[in-house]
């Protein structure tokens, strides 16, 4: 079996569950249902790794401490880039070797996600020009204001339009069980749901 390769984003002052809750979502997913099934790795369909700037520690948000995986120069290709938010961002919007690492991962990529306030690095980079999109409720007026031409949207968890952003913090898991549909099926979504005890009745969504 080809694993999905699964590129989290990783820079300081990002959002825990941010990042964590999609790690969580995509190397938890099984083909095989089960409790039994996530002792191994045999029928994991993505393989999650993070990817920061530079190969050192990552002070996310509350002071937690993080070792990236990978730096840009090292990093494999990404299938699945995930471009999590944080109070981070705000500086990432001026910071020309990260957004043309996104763009260039983008480019590569399968698909393309942002949780919370990583939708404004993705529309400053240019990915998002004349699609719908959302953020974290309070990002939405920084989001329109980086390109007139994203249409956002309030009020939902989700918008998939060629790429796909969600709502802030943990709206990032809805999105990741949402990928895991569409790519693996409703019925493995679901059992990844189950298995973390996570509750996916969801309010209307934006399509």
């Amino acid at each position: 079996m080809q694993q999905v390769q699964v590129g989290i984003f990783l820079f300081d002052e990002v959002e825990v569950l941010d990042f964590a809750g999609p790690y969580e979502v995509f190397s938890r997913t099984r083909l095989t249902p089960g409790v039994e099934s996530r002792r191994s790795d045999e029928t994991a369909p993505f393989k999650v790794f993070t990817v920061a700037a530079e190969s050192r520690t990552i002070t996310a948000t509350g002071g937690l401490r993080v070792i990236p995986d990978y730096d840009f120069a090292a990093a494999p290709p990404i299938d699945l880039l995930v471009v999590p938010g944080g109070f981070g961002t705000r500086a990432l919007l001026h910071d020309a070797p990260v957004l043309d690492w996104i763009r260039r991962t983008a480019a590569g990529a399968v698909r393309v996600t942002s949780v919370c306030s990583g939708a404004l690095l993705l529309a400053q980079a240019g990915l998002l020009a004349g699609r719908r999109a959302t953020t974290h409720w309070g990002a939405l007026d920084l989001l329109a204001s980086l390109d007139p031409t994203i249409r956002v949207e309030a009020n939902v968890r989700l918008v998939d339009d060629g790429i796909t952003t969600s709502a802030g913090v943990s709206a990032g898991i809805d999105m990741a069980l949402a990928v895991v549909e569409v790519m693996q099926g409703r019925v493995v979504a679901d059992d990844t749901a189950r298995y973390m005890e996570y509750d996916r009745r969801l309010p209307p969504t934006a399509r």
